[in-house]
């Protein structure tokens, strides 16, 4: 027996592998060995089968160590005529009876082993449909939808702010920024044009960029600086400007136009539009994350606009900040005391190993204290409060092995009454070419705040492996604020002793990541057509509790609304509502805000916003079954129409069951039985020819199974083959026999509950009698042949009664139709010879009656 091993990196694996990947971001080999039986060049039978043994070891970083082995056989076919490589097949386990082959080169035997590397976990999940889908024109005819845009011309929208005491929203684009009503996005829209100094666009095509989407000035920054100013930034063609606002005291002011000199924009707005840049406005003070530099290589979170000095990150330190793409910043509180609260930065970034080469793409989450103004000889001007943790979206299969999400691409925070409770939304993407997928994951704030207050992370050993620190914390711990609960003695940073400031300069990251609830997200796609971009949520109160309800915006321009039922415990249980078009160019939706005040949505992508309500109660149908199988927390049936549901004892009618969703219980005295069947219609088939049976689901989320009647017979199911096909439309029969003939019933079943959508009486005619009806010369000659009643027989009972009905109908209107007889009109007076002997003639009557007596 020979073996031998073949490592192999993971780029070149991405590039071969047609299949999915389960940890494309991990540090990854494979280990490969063969078993060849007998010498080489033994063929026993001709047969010249290899078999090929897989084994692959993924590592993770410094979150702890995990791997994963992933073992397979597999058997390779080679032809002796021109010695190419078959696959063949692959069985798990180690394959009996194998015929001696050849020997294989060792590239050869890598690549046919790598292609055959499949996923058989989370990327066969399978992907849930939409209940109800809208498409652009239908929403415009809906009346529950708006939509703007400046031109046709891609201007790349950003909302950047919403003020809902003011009911306006502030959206960035190309040379532009716009302040909106959130009533109506179409309605007071108020513009101010901003571009690019000439001089900086000619500038900018000079250095080579891009004249669409590079030189011009991209709207980045809108924050509010004052009660009637904003503070806002653009990227000026490569050269960052900044300018201020004002928007007037009140909304019915109607004023909005640019109230300062231009001022620069670096530190503040980055230089690239197509790089990321967030802000958080404190106090008057900017805090941003962003590139600092025209060539995009100084990433800082930075404080500007400050009457203090301007305090940044360390420079050019991988421990800190490395390659770092922005996602979002928030304040949240920690605890009660106010200057406990931190700024807290989601990004994601690519970590480099300890040669300096690139490996992997994680999602981290940074925090730094607001009043912090750097240390006194050490960190001068730099964050001293500075420390971030890893954020970790990953599916854990029953064999151990996870599946990671790793780039995160937007995040929303859902407020609660608690500051511990708040839960954080995000939208991750897998950075693998092979595997293609997105998951939603939320994270309680609480299990935030302890890694954020666990052991640090300390590399040692010959291998710099990350482990926990084990030596001695310096007091005040690094990264508490000066002057709130735990350092009521400590005014400023300054004041920090030189050990804790060194000690966040060295530590800066959290050993522990951050799990999401549950360990496990709450909606995953993989292998979808689409990947989400965005998220909203909205808490909403219904009749059997609150519900979490997610819109996610995509990257082909639609918003998928979203509901996970607390008890599910699975991957497969989130149901999407609805699936709407927004936008008429399959787009990437780049933001979404979320007004719960005013019940709507708001989006934007390339080519404009749109304003969309949170509910369109009508379009689930117009009985209590389908408003019930909706499990749509904002609708309920109220007796008459699937309609908007209000919280209140008072409307006792209104039915809603958004956990079971079961129409049974709801929908009892809502003439339930007569829905659930279908009126019966007859079709005609022609014999050895294709026919079609036409049935359509009330719901694409509903799985149709055909049942068949034939005469003297019970019901069966019809059974499924190369001729009879079932398909989404209806059932397909190829070459119709008479043996198909029969009542058909297509019979649904949504959320367990059943009804039939369509009953279809099939009749079969054969080749001759359709000839006969086709026949253009005599085309009723078929008819004068039959007997009445065996012309009858031919109809079912029901077209019989119809036809006897139209007959006697027919018959009751011949006889109104036909002319009475005319009485006999006495004659009219004489006249002529005919006059002159009128009298002979009576005398003569008269004569015949004297002579002749009646017969006694």
């Amino acid at each position: 027996m020979l073996s031998f091993i073949v490592f192999v990196d993971t780029f070149s694996m991405a590039t071969v592998c047609n299949g999915g990947s389960r940890a494309a971001n991990t540090d990854q080999r494979f280990q490969l060995s063969t078993s060849l039986h007998g010498a080489p060049g033994e063929n026993a039978g001709g047969d010249g089968t290899l078999c090929v043994f897989i084994h692959s070891s993924f590592g993770l970083g410094i979150s702890g160590q995990f791997y994963w082995d992933y073992c397979c056989w597999t058997c390779l076919q080679r032809e002796s005529s021109d010695q190419s490589s078959i696959l063949s097949g692959a069985v798990m386990g180690r394959p009996e009876g194998l015929a001696r082959p050849p020997l294989v080169s060792t590239m050869e035997l890598s690549l046919l082993a790598l292609c055959l590397f499949v996923s058989t976990g989370v990327s066969s999940l399978p992907q849930p449909v939409p209940r109800v889908s809208l498409s652009f024109d239908d929403l415009q005819a809906s009346h529950s939808f708006e939509h703007y845009s400046i031109s046709d011309k891609a201007m790349d929208y950003r909302i950047l702010h919403m003020d809902e005491d003011q009911d306006r929203m502030y959206v960035g684009s190309k040379d532009h920024v716009l302040s909106m009503d959130i009533n109506n996005i179409t309605h007071g829209t108020l513009k101010v044009f901003w571009p690019a100094s000439p001089s900086k666009i000619e500038e900018c095509q000079m250095a080579g960029k891009d004249p669409t989407h590079g030189c011009g000035n991209f709207i980045r920054v809108v924050q509010p600086y004052n009660r009637t100013h904003l503070f806002m930034c653009g990227s000026g063609a490569y050269s960052p400007v900044c300018v201020f606002i004002n928007r007037g005291r009140r909304p019915e002011e109607q004023v909005f136009h640019i109230d300062s000199r231009t001022e620069s924009g670096k530190g503040r707005c980055s230089f690239n539009p197509q790089v990321n840049t967030v802000s958080v406005m404190l106090n008057q003070e900017l805090f941003s994350g962003m590139y600092i530099d025209f060539m995009g290589t100084d990433a800082a979170i930075f404080r500007s606009l400050t009457k203090q000095n301007a305090v940044r990150t360390d420079q050019h330190n991988s421990k800190w900040l490395s390659e770092p793409n922005f996602i979002d910043a928030h304040l949240i509180p920690d605890g009660t005391d106010p200057n406990d609260a931190k700024l807290y930065f989601f990004f994601r970034e690519r970590l480099t190993d300890n040669n300096g080469n690139t490996k992997n793409i994680h999602t981290m989450v940074a925090r730094v204290c607001p009043n912090d103004i750097g240390g006194q000889r050490s960190l001068v001007n730099k964050w001293t409060t500075f420390l971030k943790a890893r954020m970790v979206c990953s599916v854990l299969e029953e064999d151990g092995t996870e599946t990671h999400f790793d780039e995160l691409e937007n995040v929303f925070l859902l407020e609660t009454e608690q500051p511990k409770s708040l839960l954080v939304f995000g939208v991750f993407t897998s950075t693998s070419s092979v595997f293609k997928g997105s998951a939603v994951c939320v994270y309680n704030m609480a299990d935030v705040l302890t890694v954020f207050n666990g052991p640090f992370a300390h590399r040692e050993g010959p291998n710099f492996q990350w482990t926990a620190f084990q030596g001695r914390i310096p007091y005040p711990r690094p990264g508490t604020c000066p002057g709130g609960a735990f350092t009521p003695d400590i005014q400023t940073t300054k004041e920090f002793p030189d050990d804790v400031v060194t000690f966040v300069r060295n530590h800066p990251v959290m050993f522990n990541p951050i799990y999401p609830v549950g360990r496990r997200p709450l909606v995953v796609r993989t292998n979808a057509e689409y990947r989400y971009t965005s998220v909203a949520v909205d808490q909403v109160m219904a009749a059997d509790g609150n519900y979490q309800v997610l819109f996610l915006g995509t990257d082909k321009g639609t918003i998928q609304k979203v509901i996970v039922l607390p008890s599910n415990h699975s991957l497969q249980e989130d149901l999407i509502l609805e699936e709407l078009e927004v936008f008429k160019d399959q787009a990437p939706v780049t933001n979404l805000r979320i007004s719960s005040k005013k019940q709507q949505l708001y989006v934007s992508s390339e080519f404009g916003v749109s304003q969309v309500s949170l509910h369109r109660c009508h379009a689930y149908g117009s009985a209590c079954a389908d408003c019930c199988l909706a499990r749509d927390p904002y609708c309920a049936w109220d007796g008459l129409s699937c309609s908007r549901f209000y919280p209140s004892n008072k409307r006792r009618s209104r039915r809603q069951d958004v956990m079971h969703g079961n129409p049974l219980t709801q929908c009892r005295g809502f003439n339930l039985k007569a829905y659930r069947n279908a009126v019966e219609m007859t079709q005609y088939g022609v014999k050895n020819n294709t026919t079609f049976l036409e049935c359509l689901p009330k719901s694409p989320q509903a799985s149709i199974r055909w049942l068949i009647h034939r005469d003297n017979d019970r019901r069966k199911e019809v059974k499924l083959s190369e001729r009879v096909l079932s398909t989404e439309q209806g059932l397909l029969i190829r070459s119709v026999q008479l043996s198909d003939q029969g009542l058909y019933y297509c019979l649904t079943t949504e959320n367990g509950f059943k009804r039939t959508v369509a009953k279809i009486r099939l009749r079969v005619l054969s080749e001759a009698m359709v000839s006969v009806l086709m026949d253009k010369q005599q085309p009723w000659a078929w008819a004068s042949s039959l007997h009445p009643k065996a012309l009858l027989s031919a109809f079912s009972p029901a077209e019989s009664m119809a036809v006897q009905q139209y007959c006697k109908e027919r018959k009751e209107l011949q006889k109104q139709q036909q002319p009475k007889q005319q009485q006999p009109q006495p004659p009219g007076p004489l006249r002529g010879d005919l006059a002159k002997l009128k009298p002979l003639l009576d005398l003569r009557k008269s004569r015949n009656r004297r002579n002749h007596l009646p017969d006694v």
